[in-house]
């Protein structure tokens, strides 16, 4: 929404001062919360934010979700904005409640996902004084947040709230934070709504310039090896449908990202599938090998490009995205498009067909070369050697005995990746991950907040062993609260992902990376009984012909969380992989089977 013509806050007829009701800055808070539309709150009080606590016990329109940890409330309003593309409300106490929700901010942030934070403060004539549960949590996040609002007087409130309701839903959505002293949230003061707020210098461009839509597809002409590099602003952006017909109209190939897995659906002839450093060869080919890439949405991660100075030699490149810094940043754009790409996808669209009426592109010899690539490198795995279980193959029958309706949040690091590679996405906000800042114990606490938000999906937690030791308290909230999701954990015994790296690059010396969880191990702590503790369904499953029926039982069980411990081989590996620092060029099928590599700066 521009927010130079319009506003997230709804617009009835102006009320003065005179006539508004009274109420107390934290009264204030719940109510304006109500008018944005907000339904569902994930949160933990304590002292500098009980005067908020009060009201919301009364509240009839807001349902708060009390999580066990602040960082899970974070992660769950991630989860509830993922799954919905609502903005996630996460509310926290001063010191070290405001404190623990960093890293879900910072998540957010990386991720571009609409959260609205509001936490509580010392007395505004305490702060500076080092008093009980202080912490500058305006000055901490400011680096990792859209924008902080310092809130002291009881009449700012509703518009501080609104205009960060506003900053994180519209441009780039990101976590915008609200943080209230208590005297504000005690005082009272009139509640003025609509509430007048400026946001000087906060113009989101929507609108693309025409003459930049016409290089663009000047370029797609000429070229004959172009790449719809589809990034997760696709999603953000709410343009699946708007992509879909823009790529059909090419004929180009498409690659997803892995923030933008079912942006473009899986199943499409277009599809080739995900790039980057654990990417699908055929992907990571047709970027490296391109002559031009049309980016949509997405950033040049260093995990997409590699060593970025050797990333797609010989590719134009066509940046659109809707934060002007990210064009160029990285790699220099030949035509730089700044925009909301649900707009940018019709004009290119448009632009494109009235081109091609003159002759469609040849892409036929690329496309050739990149279905040989498809035949000759699909993705796959090998059967394990220690007679253990492939997680590779359990995540596969989840995706395939759930199906593509269903939303999967994973955790981080070999199972983050085998979810992306081995379950088909045919939608988007169907996949959750923390993949810029690579959170783990993302998952449980995501999952949550996606089932809260999309309560008739089935809505899978995929989790490591390490990454659920993280947030695994959260299940005590889905008890407690009826969110029913399901949890497999890929439990592998050890921090996989590090693992795996100290196999490839430090000679297997596996320093600090056995977790000791699984297999022949003293099994501490025992993840069934853990989950029984915690109210949920616990399964274990140690043989292949056990591995349908408890996805099936899960499937079934819905009065109840439910917890697979999916015991796994450590040996298992994610391929194909880039290693950090070199070309792309230099992927590697499996092991042993490229150029060997070693790290570079």
């Amino acid at each position: 929404m521009p927010a130079e013509t319009a506003s997230a806050v709804p617009r009835p007829p102006a009320r003065t001062t005179a006539q508004a009701p009274v109420l107390t800055g934290a009264e204030a808070v719940v109510r304006t919360l109500e008018l944005l539309g907000v339904t569902d709150v994930f949160g933990l009080p304590g002292g500098a934010i009980l005067p908020v606590y009060d009201p919301l016990m009364s509240a009839k329109k807001l349902r708060h979700i009390l999580v066990r940890h602040e960082q899970g409330a974070g992660h769950a309003a991630e989860g509830y904005a993922a799954a919905s593309g609502k903005v996630g409300v996460a509310i926290a106490t001063s010191g070290p409640g405001a404190t623990n929700l960093v890293t879900a901010i910072a998540d957010a942030y990386m991720d571009s996902m609409p959260v609205l934070a509001i936490t509580g403060q010392v007395f505004s004539t305490l702060m500076g004084t080092d008093a009980f549960q202080e912490a500058d949590i305006v000055g901490i996040t400011m680096p990792i947040t859209k924008h902080s609002f310092l809130v002291k007087d009881a009449s700012e409130i509703p518009g501080a709230i609104a205009a960060a309701y506003e900053i994180a839903s519209t441009g780039r959505p990101g976590p915008v934070l609200v943080d209230i002293t208590k005297d504000a949230q005690q005082a009272e003061a009139p509640f003025v709504w609509p509430p007048r707020y400026d946001l000087p210098g906060y113009r989101p461009v929507t609108k693309a310039h025409g003459k930049q839509i016409q290089a663009a597809v000047a370029l797609m002409a000429e070229a004959r090896k172009p790449v719809l590099y589809v990034g997760g602003g696709v999603i953000r952006g709410n343009a699946a449908a708007e992509l879909k017909t823009f790529a059909e109209a090419t004929g180009a190939p498409v690659v997803t990202t892995l923030m933008a897995r079912g942006a473009f659906p899986d199943s499409h002839p277009q599809n080739l599938g995900m790039p980057g450093m654990h990417g699908a060869v055929p992907a990571v080919l047709a970027l490296q090998e391109s002559d031009l890439i049309v980016s949509l949405g997405a950033r040049f991660d260093d995990r997409v490009t590699g060593k970025a100075a050797l990333f797609a030699p010989h590719a134009k490149v066509v940046h659109v995205d809707i934060d002007p810094a990210e064009i160029s940043k990285i790699r220099t754009a030949d035509v730089p498009i700044v925009g909301d790409l649900k707009e940018v996808l019709v004009d290119l669209d448009t632009a494109f067909r009235s081109v091609s009426t003159a002759g469609t592109p040849d892409y036929d010899e690329w496309w050739a070369y990149l279905r040989g690539l498809q035949d000759q490198y699909p993705l796959g795995f090998a059967p394990t050697t220690d007679g253990h279980l492939a997680p590779q193959a359990i995540i596969q029958r989840i995706g395939e005995l759930t199906g593509p309706e269903a939303v999967y949040a994973s955790g981080v690091g070999q199972h983050q990746m085998w979810s992306a590679q081995f379950i088909k996405y045919e939608r988007p906000n169907s996949w959750l991950n923390s993949g810029g800042a690579g959170t783990m114990g993302y998952s449980v606490p995501a999952a949550m907040g996606a089932k809260v938000a999309e309560p008739d999906r089935v809505v899978w937690a995929i989790d490591g062993d390490g990454c659920f030791q993280m947030t695994n308290q959260e299940l005590a909230t889905c008890a407690l609260n009826d969110i029913p999701i399901k949890v497999a954990i890929i439990n592998n015994s050890s921090l996989g992902m590090v693992r795996q790296w100290q196999t490839l690059f430090y000679d297997g010396r596996y320093s600090n990376t056995d977790l000791q969880t699984g297999h022949d191990t003293v099994r501490i702590p025992d993840f069934v009984k853990l989950a029984e503790a915690y109210g949920c369904l616990a399964i274990r499953v140690e043989r292949e012909d056990q591995v349908d029926d408890a996805i099936r039982l899960a499937l079934e069980t819905n009065d109840r969380p439910v917890v697979i411990d999916f015991v796994v081989s450590a040996d298992a590996m994610v391929w194909p992989m880039v290693p950090q620092g070199v070309s792309n060029s230099y992927i590697q099928y499996a092991r042993d089977h490229s150029p060997a590599f070693s790290e570079e700066d």
